[in-house]
């Protein structure tokens, strides 16, 4: 079977027309890598045109302002890859003088690359004959191979990394890893693939057995875990308190509104007391206006649930903590916030 030579020619008249896929700069198809990780294209789209509109060179990236960078990634969530962007390109500029690595080595030493990363940019931008392993490429190669191995195990992965790499078409490693992919995605897809017209279905073993359905094989359960947020809104006409979200947490380096977090057996709070009003207020002078409904916004490991009190002040003060900032409700867009507290705040207008 002639794997490579399929895949190929079924890409050839199948592939989707994406921006990045028109250049060879290693920076544009860099940043396409970061936004689609857990994200779909319809979604992604629109954020790498923003970057590449605001941030057209790895320096003018770098260059850029943390808030900014947060700021342009709101809504796409796992936050920690736009700091590691922003972060990788700082040595890009630095250690590189503003020219992207060509070598897989230098590319997978940057800051948030990982061995998949990597093999995209090294094959898409350079022709580099290194194999990319994605979640499309771990669904395909099982099911054609019909692969018990766990793909969440250190030997599924292994087994993989191997296997993908001796498949690849090394006189083409780009084009090869782009239509694995985009086979993956479009054709078989996770549900529902439709067998029937797929070019591969007399080799396909997993069809011969009709198992599709059972691959790729995983061996551990995603655990979440449930989380109880109250969002206190403090505001005058014009003001309103935002706080930096610091540490290793879900939304580090974003803005919020002042938030107490209740223990699980507590869940959201039926009304806040003055004391922990009084907390976040350098004036008794504050009226209770609303709350919300709990809001429940799911994220890969966590299930947050949300509650959001209004107050009213006559006058918005610089917060007691450091850690918060006085912002003029009219700047609110100035500041990258959670997607959570964004979708609540479209909801009040």
């Amino acid at each position: 079977m002639e794997l490579s030579q399929i895949l190929m020619d079924w890409y050839r008249n199948n592939q989707r027309d994406l921006p990045w896929r028109r250049t060879n700069d290693p920076y544009a198809i860099w940043l396409s890598e970061v936004i689609l990780q857990q994200t779909r294209v319809e979604q992604g789209m629109p954020y790498w045109l923003r970057f590449m509109e605001n941030f057209p060179t790895v320096t003018d990236l770098a260059n850029a302002d943390e808030r900014e960078v947060l700021r342009l990634w709101q809504g796409l969530g796992y936050y920690s890859r736009a700091r590691n962007l922003h972060a990788a390109a700082k040595v890009v500029r630095d250690e590189y003088n503003g020219n992207f690595p060509n070598q897989y080595e230098q590319i997978r030493a940057l800051k948030g690359i990982g061995d998949y990363t990597a093999a995209a940019i090294s094959s898409f931008a350079f022709n580099l004959p290194h194999a990319v392993v994605d979640g499309n490429v771990y669904r395909f190669l099982s099911r054609i191979f019909a692969i018990n191995t766990p793909i969440d195990s250190t030997n599924g992965k292994k087994e993989f990394f191997v296997l993908a790499n001796e498949l690849i078409d090394k006189s083409n490693p780009g084009m090869f890893n782009q239509a694995i992919m985009e086979f993956g995605a479009m054709q078989c897809k996770p549900s529902n693939p439709d067998c029937s017209v797929c070019p591969f279905n007399q080799y396909c073993q997993s069809f011969a057995t009709n198992t599709v359905s059972e691959y790729p094989v995983k061996s551990k359960k995603t655990k979440t875990r449930n989380r109880y947020f109250d969002f206190i809104i403090l505001s005058d006409e014009k003001n309103t308190i935002l706080q930096k979200r610091e540490g290793k947490d879900i939304w580090q380096g974003l803005y919020q509104f002042p938030l107490i977090e209740s223990a699980t057996k507590n869940k959201n709070k039926l009304d806040l007391s003055k004391s922990e009003v009084a907390n976040y207020l350098n004036t008794n002078s504050h009226k209770m206006v609303k709350s919300s409904a709990i809001v429940k916004h799911v994220l890969s490991h966590q299930v947050i649930f949300a509650k959001f009190w209004w107050i009213n002040m006559e006058s918005v003060s610089t917060a007691k903590d450091a850690n918060m900032i006085k912002v003029p409700w009219s700047q609110l867009g100035d500041y990258g916030m959670p997607q959570l507290i964004v979708k609540y705040l479209e909801s009040e207008d």
